[in-house]
C-alpha cells in the first residue's frame, strides 16, 4: 500500500477525477480532498449530532468522524472505469500510456456515481463491515449527483469486459486511501436506517461541492506524501468553510434566564412581560427531554412567533440543536417574519457571526438579504447572509433560515439532492406556522416531514390559531403520539411530546373586542358599495377576496376613491416579483404596527387576495371579505382592531362584512369562482353555521366554530332544503372523493423514513422541483400547472426590461447584473392556455444560457400586451397582469 503518490503503480496514479491543465486532478487526491472537507464539516457539528449518528452507525463517538469522512471520500471511486476515463481525451491518453485498456464493450458503463456503489462492495466488505451496513453506505455515497440508485441499477454498473489492470489499479487506490486515513472501528449496526443513509448522502454531496471547487482546492498533488496532501487538504477545508461563512456550533442561550427576560430580548423591548401563552409554553419547554414536538393552538396576536423563538432557545440548550428554520405558507409571510428573526438573532448573537437565509425563490431580490451579504466582512455585525448558502438547494444548510414550507417539503420528495435538504434540517428546531392552511395533499407531505424530522433528531414547533381536530390528531400521530393519549383541553392549548410522553396545558388569552358580523351580497357591486360606505366615515379598511380577477375588478370600480383622498392599495400574486415586494412593504408600512396609539391620518383601503390573510402583522378599522372556509374567515377577522390604537368613532365597534353570508340563500359559488378556490362542502358548512352568528367573540368562538364546520356538527334545522341537499349530497361526495384522492397522492409520492433503504425509492419517481424545466415535476402543492414568465418590452434594437428602456439583444448572453434585474421581474401564471402556449415556446440564448433565467420564459410585450390565442395578457402598472379577450384588445379605439 503506497504512502506516497510516487509509490502508486503508474496505472493507478494517472486515473483522473477532474479534467484541466496541465494534467487534471488525480482520483486519489480528490478523494482525500473530499474526505478532508467531510471531516471538517463534522467537526463543526454540535456534539449531539455526533452522538446521535454515531449511535445510528453503530460506531463509537471517538471513531465516528474519521470513519464517516473516509466513507464520504470514496464517493468518486467509480471514476476509475474506462467509460468515465474516456470522457477527457488527454486523460484517456495518459491512462493508455500507463497500460490501461479501453475496449469498446468496457465503455458501455460511464455513470461513475452508480459504479462507485457497484465497485466498492468487495473493497468495503473486506475491512470488516457487515454487508447490510455496507449496502446503506454505498447507496448514500453514490447518490452525490442527486438521486438514490436502485439495486438493479447498481448491479448493472460494473463495466463489462474491462482489462484486469483496471481492478488492479482500483485495489491500489482503495488500499492506499484507506490505509492513509486508517479509520479505526467497524460498525456493529445490522442495517443503517434510511434517515442515516440520507444524512450520509447529504454530507457527501456537500463535501463534494466544496472539495471540487478549484479555487479552494487547486488541481494536482500538493505533496508527494499522502498524509501531507491530506493535512494540506484539511487546512484548505478549514479556509474554505471560513470563506463560505460556515460557523462552528454555538448555542444562543449559554445560561439560564427567566421567561420575561428572554421575551424582552427576543422582541428588543425592555420591560416587557411574557404573555400567558409564552409563560405556560416556557414552563413546558424547560422540562423537555430529547427531541420535542410543541403544538401551539392560540389566537392571532398572542405571541406565537415569539414563543417559537423561545422554544428554539430552550430546546437548543437542552439538545444542542444546530439551528432553526421557520417555515411559512407563502413568500409574503416569510418576508414579513424575516425582520423579527433578525431582531431575535441580533439579540442573542453574542458578537459571533450567525448566518441566516431567506429561503424562497424571491430571496435574492430582498434588499435586506443584499445588505446582509454586503456586510460579510464587518466583524462587529452579529448576523450575515452568506452568498454560498443562497444557491439552489443550499439555503437549508445555513444554521438559521426563514422561508416557505415548500423548501422543507422538497426534502420528503424524490427530487434532485433532496437529502441535502434533509441533512440541513437534521438536528434543527423546525417551526411550521399556520399548519391549518394546507389542503389534504400538502398536509400529507407535512406529516411525512414530521416523521423525517423525528428520525433525524430534530425538534418541531407547530403553530395555528384555527386547527381542526382531525388535523391536530394526524400531526400528532405523525410524530408517534397515539390519538388515545391526547388529553381533552380547552382552547387555547399547548401540547408537548418528548421522550417522557405527552403533556398539555391551557392558558388565558386576552379577549378581543366583539366583532359584529354583517352579511352582504357576493356581487362585486355589493362589495364596492360597502367599501365606499365604510370609507365615507374615515378609517383604514381592507377588502379581501378569493380571486385575483375579483380584486382587479374591485380596484377598477373603486379607483376613483384616490381622487377623494383615499390611499388605495391593490395586493395580489399577479404582479412581477419586484413590484409585488414593493406593494408588500407598502401594505406593512400603511397598515402595520407603528407602535403608536394615535388615530391614523386620512383614509386607506387595501384590496387583496389571500396573500394578506396570514402571518402579516396588519390592522384594520373595518374589514370586508368574500366567504371562505371558517378558519380563513377567522384569520381575516383577526386583523380587525388587532393593534392598540384610536379608532374613528364610527369604527369604534369592530365590524366584519362577509359577502355571500345571507342566511336565506346559499351564495353563488360558480360565477364567483369560489368553488374553484375552496371546497364547496366546507364553504357550504361555513355559510350554514356562520350565517346564524350575529357576533364573533374572539378567541372564545374560534375553536367552537372551526370544530363545528370541520367536524360532524349538525347543520341548522331551518336551513333551506335545497341548500341542505346540495351540501350533504353533491358537495359532500366531492369532498370525500377529493380527500381520498389527495391523501393517496401524498402517500404515493412522499418518501418514508421507516422504509428499508434499498426499497424506499422503488415506487417514488425521480422528478424536478417546480420551475426546473421539462420532465416529471414533484410538487409540494396540488393545483394547475404554472409557468414562470419574465415580462420584456419590444424596443428598437431588441428587448428592454421597462417600456422605452435600454435595449438588449435576446440572442446574446447577458451580464449578471441585467440577468438579476430580469430575474427580479418574474411572474408565475397558471391559466391553462397560457401554460400550454409557453411550454411549447423555446427560450432565446439570453435566457437559456444564464443560470438564473434558464427555467424562465420571456413574456414579450408589444406596448403592454401579449396575445396568446384568444387571450390578451396585459401588464398594467396599477393592476398587475390582467387577462382580457384578444378580440377586444385588438379592436381599434374610437
Amino acid at each position: 500500500m503506497a504512502q506516497a503518490f510516487s509509490e502508486l503503480p503508474l496505472h493507478a496514479r494517472v486515473i483522473w477525477a477532474k479534467s484541466g491543465d496541465p494534467v487534471g486532478h488525480g482520483l486519489l487526491a480528490h478523494m482525500l480532498d473530499v474526505a478532508a472537507v467531510a471531516e471538517a464539516l463534522l467537526e463543526h457539528e454540535p456534539p449531539s449530532t455526533i452522538e446521535y449518528y454515531a449511535n445510528l452507525f453503530g460506531l463509537s463517538e471517538t471513531t465516528f468522524i474519521r470513519f464517516v469522512a473516509a466513507l464520504a471520500g470514496l464517493h468518486d471511486f467509480g471514476k476509475a472505469i474506462p467509460g468515465f476515463q474516456a470522457k477527457w481525451l488527454q486523460g484517456q491518453q495518459e491512462d493508455e500510456g500507463a497500460g490501461l485498456s479501453f475496449g469498446p464493450a468496457s465503455l458501455r458503463v460511464s455513470d461513475h456515481a452508480c459504479a462507485s456503489a457497484a465497485l466498492l462492495w468487495n473493497h468495503l466488505s473486506v475491512v470488516g463491515a457487515e454487508p447490510s451496513w455496507v449496502l446503506g453506505v454505498l447507496q448514500a455515497i453514490s447518490a452525490h449527483h442527486g438521486y438514490n440508485f436502485h439495486r438493479q441499477e447498481i448491479n448493472a454498473a460494473i463495466p463489462p469486459f474491462e482489462g484486469a489492470e483496471w481492478s488492479q489499479a482500483r485495489k491500489a487506490l482503495f488500499d492506499s486511501y484507506w490505509q492513509m486515513l486508517a479509520p479505526a472501528g467497524v460498525s456493529n449496526a445490522d442495517e443503517l436506517p434510511l434517515a442515516a443513509v440520507e444524512w450520509l448522502a447529504g454530507l457527501t454531496s456537500v463535501a463534494d461541492w466544496i472539495g471540487s471547487n478549484p479555487d479552494w482546492f487547486p488541481l494536482g498533488e500538493r505533496a508527494d506524501s499522502l498524509a501531507e496532501h491530506f493535512g494540506q487538504a484539511r487546512r484548505l477545508a478549514t479556509q474554505a468553510l471560513q470563506e463560505i461563512g460556515w460557523s462552528d456550533y454555538h448555542a444562543l442561550l449559554p445560561e439560564e434566564s427567566s421567561t420575561d427576560a428572554l421575551i424582552c430580548r427576543i422582541v428588543n423591548r425592555p420591560g416587557l412581560a411574557a404573555r400567558p401563552l409564552q409563560a405556560e409554553g416556557d414552563r413546558l419547554l424547560v422540562e423537555a427531554q430529547g427531541p420535542t414536538l410543541l403544538l401551539v393552538e392560540a389566537p392571532m396576536g398572542e405571541g406565537k412567533t415569539e414563543l417559537a423563538f423561545l422554544a428554539h432557545l430552550r430546546l437548543q440548550a437542552a439538545n444542542q440543536h444546530r439551528g432553526l428554520y421557520v417555515a411559512l405558507p407563502t413568500q409574503a409571510t416569510g418576508n414579513a417574519l424575516f425582520d423579527r428573526a433578525l431582531t431575535f438573532l441580533n439579540a442573542f448573537g453574542d458578537q459571533r457571526r450567525l448566518d441566516i437565509q431567506l429561503v424562497h425563490g424571491g430571496a435574492m431580490l430582498d434588499e435586506r438579504v443584499q445588505r446582509l451579504r454586503g456586510i460579510h466582512d464587518q466583524k462587529d455585525d452579529s448576523v450575515g447572509s452568506a452568498a454560498w448558502f443562497s444557491q439552489r438547494r443550499r439555503p437549508l444548510l445555513s444554521p438559521y433560515g426563514v422561508g416557505t414550507v415548500d423548501q422543507a417539503l422538497f426534502a420528503t420528495l424524490n427530487v434532485k439532492h433532496h437529502f441535502v435538504r434533509l441533512w440541513g434540517l437534521a438536528n434543527r428546531v423546525v417551526v411550521l406556522d399556520e399548519v391549518h392552511a394546507y389542503d389534504t395533499y400538502t398536509s400529507g407531505l407535512i406529516e411525512s416531514l414530521l416523521r423525517w424530522l423525528k428520525a433525524l433528531g430534530s425538534s418541531v414547533v407547530l403553530m395555528s390559531a384555527t386547527l381542526p381536530e382531525q388535523r391536530r390528531n394526524a400531526l400528532l400521530q405523525a410524530w408517534g403520539v397515539p390519538v388515545g393519549e391526547v388529553p381533552e383541553l380547552p382552547y387555547p392549548r399547548l401540547l408537548l411530546a418528548d421522550s417522557r410522553g405527552l403533556r398539555g396545558a391551557t392558558f388565558d388569552s386576552r379577549a378581543l373586542p366583539p366583532i359584529s358580523l354583517r352579511a352582504i351580497g357576493e356581487d362585486i357591486a355589493d362589495l364596492a358599495t360597502c367599501a365606499r360606505q365604510q370609507l365615507d366615515a374615515g378609517g383604514y379598511g381592507a377588502l379581501i377576496v378569493n380571486t385575483v380577477n375579483r380584486a382587479q375588478e374591485l380596484y377598477r370600480k373603486l379607483e376613483s376613491l384616490q381622487d377623494e383622498g383615499v390611499q388605495l392599495i391593490l395586493f395580489h400574486a399577479r404582479f412581477p416579483a419586484d413590484e409585488r415586494g414593493e406593494r408588500e412593504r407598502q401594505v406593512l408600512e400603511v397598515f402595520g404596527n407603528t407602535g403608536t396609539e394615535s388615530l391614523r391620518p386620512g383614509r386607506a383601503l387595501l384590496i387583496a387576495t389571500q396573500v394578506a390573510e396570514q402571518s402579516l402583522d396588519i390592522d384594520f378599522d373595518f374589514l370586508i371579505t368574500d366567504l371562505a372556509p371558517v378558519d380563513l374567515v377567522l384569520q381575516r377577522a383577526g386583523r380587525l382592531h388587532r393593534h392598540r390604537r384610536v379608532r374613528p368613532e364610527v369604527h369604534a365597534e369592530a365590524r366584519l362584512f362577509v359577502a355571500g353570508l345571507h342566511p336565506q340563500e346559499l351564495p353563488e359559488l360558480k360565477d364567483t369562482a369560489w368553488e374553484f378556490v375552496y371546497e364547496p362542502y366546507i364553504l357550504g358548512r361555513t355559510w350554514a353555521l356562520l350565517s346564524r352568528e350575529q357576533t364573533l367573540q374572539l378567541p372564545h368562538d374560534i375553536d367552537r366554530l372551526v370544530q363545528a364546520v370541520y367536524g360532524d356538527a349538525p347543520l341548522p334545522e331551518d336551513l333551506q332544503a335545497e341548500a341542505l341537499a346540495y351540501i350533504e349530497g353533491e358537495a359532500y361526495g366531492m369532498h370525500r372523493a377529493r380527500l381520498n384522492t389527495e391523501r393517496q397522492q401524498s402517500l404515493n409520492i412522499a418518501l418514508t423514513p421507516e422504509d428499508e433503504p434499498q426499497y424506499a425509492y422503488l415506487q417514488k419517481p425521480r422528478g424536478n422541483e417546480e420551475g426546473e424545466g421539462l420532465g416529471l415535476t414533484n410538487r409540494t402543492r396540488l393545483g394547475d400547472d404554472a409557468v414562470t414568465l419574465v415580462p420584456v418590452y419590444w424596443v428598437a434594437g431588441g428587448w428592454s426590461v421597462q417600456p422605452g428602456g435600454e435595449a438588449f439583444d435576446p440572442q446574446q448572453s447577458l451580464p449578471d447584473a441585467l440577468a438579476r434585474q430580469l430575474y427580479g421581474r418574474q411572474l408565475k401564471l397558471s391559466r391553462k392556455a397560457v401554460v400550454a402556449h409557453f411550454a411549447a415556446v423555446g427560450a432565446p440564448p439570453a435566457f437559456a444560457e444564464h443560470p438564473l433565467l434558464r427555467h424562465l420564459k420571456p413574456l414579450e410585450l408589444q406596448g403592454d400586451s401579449c396575445i396568446v390565442g384568444k387571450l390578451s395578457l396585459r401588464l398594467d402598472e396599477r393592476q398587475g397582469l390582467v387577462y382580457e379577450s384578444a378580440e377586444l384588445a385588438t379592436l381599434p379605439e374610437d
